[in-house]
């Protein structure tokens, strides 16, 4: 733990599908204490996503803030899965299913068999009318494109996804990082969500996700911007699978999968999640 010694941080590691693979998240599991500026200054420390505990609000059983890096996030789906799965391996909430207030709205929590779910609000999804520049920065063409548009989608973030035919495209794609940020400020997106289809009929996908501004380049595992890609096909009838599995982090060496399942209009994003350091059992 790399904190002050009067902040107790938790490493958790989320959605991890082999050696290396996850993105890890520190979590403060009081954070009553702790100023905007402070959180901030550990998830720069830590230079991950982290999730922070507060007493709940608008009859939630608990809220969450997170930070990156660089600034404040409405919602971070990983650090969630890992909240929820931390507070139920200490046994410090063992209902079965808790609200949770974000500055995103109200989520619902379960613990499942295959591990902690989290609900997402309804997705929506927008063309992107003009995608040059969005193609531009991440060094494509029009031949290494998929018959799909170019759209942002979202659930609790807008993600901008651009379909590849092959995951050997996906994997060469070598970004012009300083131009990321204009691009997603002119589009309204919160970060470039490069994605291929594995296989059709079992709805597995390969993506990566390239964040606006969140003081990284990569990122390895993004449950929100998977939400908003498994959301934004099933509005566009590419899929009609309840159950979307998206490959992320290969292309950095660090294998992560993230499940999105629906039930009926209800969209829940799951994955395994595992300690990595902290006062846990």
């Amino acid at each position: 733990m790399r904190a002050g010694r009067n902040t107790s941080v938790f490493l958790v590691n989320v959605f991890r599908d082999g050696p290396g693979g996850g993105n890890p998240a520190p979590i403060v599991l009081d954070a009553s204490d702790m100023t905007a500026a402070a959180m901030r200054e550990l998830a720069a420390q830590y230079e991950h996503e982290s999730a922070f505990v507060l007493p709940g609000r608008d009859g939630c059983d608990l809220s969450l803030r997170f930070f990156v890096p660089n600034h404040e996030m409405e919602m971070c789906g990983h650090a969630t899965l890992g909240t929820v799965w931390l507070l139920k391996h200490l046994g410090l909430r063992p209902e079965p299913e808790l609200t949770i207030a974000t500055l995103a709205g109200m989520i619902t929590a379960r613990m499942t068999e295959e591990g902690p779910a989290i609900s997402q609000p309804a997705g929506r999804c927008t063309l992107v009318d003009e995608p040059a520049a969005i193609l531009d920065v991440l060094g494509l063409r029009k031949p290494d494109l998929e018959d799909f548009p170019v759209v942002n989608a979202a659930t609790s973030r807008t993600k901008t996804l651009v379909s590849v035919r092959s995951r050997a495209i996906l994997d060469s794609i070598a970004p012009d990082f300083s131009r990321i940020a204009d691009v997603c400020d002119a589009i309204g997106s919160t970060g470039l969500y490069p994605f291929a289809v594995v296989d059709r009929a079992t709805a597995t996908l390969a993506a990566r996700q390239f964040p606006r501004s969140s003081g990284y380049p990569e990122d390895a595992a993004t449950g929100i911007a998977a939400t908003a890609l498994a959301s934004g096909l099933r509005q566009l009838g590419v899929t009609s699978s309840a159950r979307v599995t998206v490959h992320q982090g290969e292309a950095m060496g660090r294998p992560s999968k993230i499940t999105v399942t629906f039930r009926g209009d209800q969209c829940w994003l799951s994955g395994h999640v595992e300690l990595l350091e902290g006062q846990g059992k």
